[in-house]
């Protein structure tokens, strides 16, 4: 992987780029995440397509572009970046928050968008809950104790099962928002409390899909993912038994196994 900085529109973004493959799989982190996450998962997968990972702007050493980094803004950056590096087009997967901004590059930039997976995301807009918690949340870190959210959102990511073996990861995910600038954070959670419901446009794209959602995923109840996969007859899915929000993590091989069958199923 080529780890390297590049301007996508008017932000400076920070990538890595395996460079070969004749297929392009975009890997977008989530929340509180940087590209980083998925270092332990890009080896499963860039022997047979070609892989970039990213930070999102306000996570990791991308740049903090103004007071809310909505989902559109988001979108239209990973556009930008994928022109820069000579990428007409390619599959996208996103964990999380990432899952949001795929969404949103596929309804504003669907020539580039060969397949859409969602791995532990959903096409629905926040809930007044999630709005609510979202905004504790940008009153946590203005108050200066961004380490509440590093103490509680690592480990709730992870099945409970999972936690004690998958201890490094945890200690290396509460680093990373330790790490994370605070007007990042606040710009991101702004852009999640405003995003539009998704289900519509992921009707009508007519873009492949793969929802892979944990079974035990303290975020996405198994009844938010039944509902989720009843209303998309069209979308392949994969419930992965024994994982929480960190599926790529917590069943690795699974999840890259389903990401490459989907590639190959639907490149043309």
């Amino acid at each position: 992987m080529v780890e390297k900085f590049i301007m996508a529109g008017d932000t400076a973004l920070h990538i890595c780029d395996s460079e070969h493959g004749v297929q392009t799989v975009v890997l977008l982190h989530g929340y509180l995440e940087s590209m980083l996450i998925w270092d332990d998962f890009v080896p499963l997968l860039y022997k047979k397509v070609h892989v970039v990972t990213l930070d999102l702007p306000g996570h990791g050493i991308s740049e903090v572009k103004g007071e809310v980094h909505t989902m559109d803004y988001l979108a239209d950056t990973v556009a930008a970046g994928l022109e820069a590096l000579g990428i007409a087009h390619a599959f996208v997967v996103g964990h999380s928050m990432g899952g949001y901004v795929a969404l949103a590059l596929c309804e504003r930039h669907p020539q580039m968008t060969d397949g859409i997976v969602l791995l532990s995301s959903t096409p629905n807009a926040d809930s007044d809950e999630k709005r609510a918690n979202r905004a504790r949340e940008i009153a946590i870190v203005r108050s200066g104790k961004k380490e509440l959210l590093a103490h509680t959102a690592p480990e709730a990511g992870f099945a409970s099962d999972n936690r004690r073996r998958l201890q490094s990861y945890i200690d290396d995910l509460a680093e990373t928002i330790h790490m994370t600038e605070d007007a990042g954070i606040i710009a991101l959670l702004g852009g999640m409390m405003t995003r539009k419901d998704q289900n519509d446009m992921l009707r009508k794209c007519g873009k492949p899909q793969l929802f892979i959602l944990g079974c035990k995923d303290g975020y996405i109840s198994n009844e938010t993912a039944d509902k989720m996969a009843a209303d998309h007859p069209h979308a392949e899915v994969v419930r992965l038994a024994d994982s929480g929000h960190m599926g790529f993590i917590e069943e690795p091989a699974k999840c890259a196994e389903a990401i490459l069958g989907f590639v190959d199923k639907h490149s043309s």
